[in-house]
C-alpha cells in the first residue's frame, strides 16, 4: 500500500510541477495555446487529412516542445538556486537550455508544415469562414482570452 501511495504522490508532484510552470512561464503558455488551436482545428473539422502516423508525429513534436520547456524551467530554477550572482557558466547553461527549446520548437513547426501544408484544407477553411462570418468572428474573439492566458501575469517568478 505504501508503494501505491508513493506512486500517486509522484503523479501529484508531477502535475503540481506542470501547473506551477504554466503559472510562471509565459513561453509554456504560448506553446500550450498554439497546441490548443492546432488540436481545435484538427479535431473539430474535417479539412485536414491525417494518418495515424501524422497524428503520432504531431503529438511527438508538440510533446517534445512542452517537455523541453519544462526542462528549461527546471534548469533555470536550479541555476538560480546555485548562484545569485552573475556567473558566465550559469548564463551559458540557461542560454543552452533556452536554445534547446528553440530547436524543438523550430523542428515542431517544420513537422507541422510538412504534415499540415495541405492546400485543399486551407481552401476549405477559407471557404467555410467566408460563408460563416459568425464562426470567423468567434475565432477572432477567441484570440482575446488566448492572449490574456498567455500574457497576464498568473504568478510572479520567484
Amino acid at each position: 500500500m505504501e508503494r501505491l501511495k508513493k506512486l500517486f504522490l509522484g503523479f501529484f508532484y508531477a502535475f503540481r510541477g506542470v501547473g506551477a510552470s504554466i503559472r510562471t512561464e509565459r513561453n509554456l503558455r504560448i506553446h500550450l495555446t498554439c497546441l490548443a488551436y492546432m488540436l481545435g482545428f484538427l479535431l473539430c473539422t474535417d479539412w485536414f487529412v491525417l494518418s495515424r502516423a501524422d497524428w503520432a508525429l504531431l503529438m511527438l513534436a508538440a510533446g517534445s516542445v512542452l517537455a523541453a520547456e519544462l526542462f528549461n524551467t527546471a534548469l533555470e530554477h536550479t541555476v538560480d538556486l546555485a548562484t545569485k550572482e552573475y556567473a558566465e557558466h550559469a548564463k551559458k547553461a540557461k542560454d543552452a537550455a533556452a536554445g534547446a527549446v528553440l530547436v524543438c520548437a523550430i523542428f515542431a513547426v517544420i513537422v507541422g508544415l510538412c504534415i499540415l501544408l495541405q492546400p485543399e484544407a486551407f481552401r476549405q477553411m477559407f471557404a467555410y469562414f467566408k460563408t460563416h462570418l459568425g464562426s470567423l468572428a468567434l475565432f477572432v474573439l477567441s484570440l482575446v482570452p488566448a492572449n490574456l492566458f498567455i500574457f497576464l501575469p498568473w504568478q510572479k517568478k520567484e
